[in-house]
């Protein structure tokens, strides 16, 4: 069964062309736009997500990301 989502894919895709858009007007070369993302990440992790379950949550963000790529 597929997975529903809470937003809608309009709102989902305005601000990943956002995102995308501030990249590219940036001329931000690959690993920087890396580093950047990580470090959200990171951020959103650290800062809204309890101590307890950062671990977790990291570890369920990076599996996703694996099978994202395959």
């Amino acid at each position: 069964m597929p997975q529903q989502s809470r937003y809608s894919d309009s709102d989902f895709e305005a601000l990943m062309n956002k995102v995308i858009l501030t990249l590219e007007e940036n001329e931000v070369s690959r690993d920087l736009q890396l580093m950047v993302l990580g470090n959200v990440i990171t951020h959103i992790l650290n800062t809204q997500v309890p101590a307890a379950n950062r671990k977790a949550m990291a570890e369920q963000f990076a599996s996703v990301l694996q099978k994202s790529v395959n």
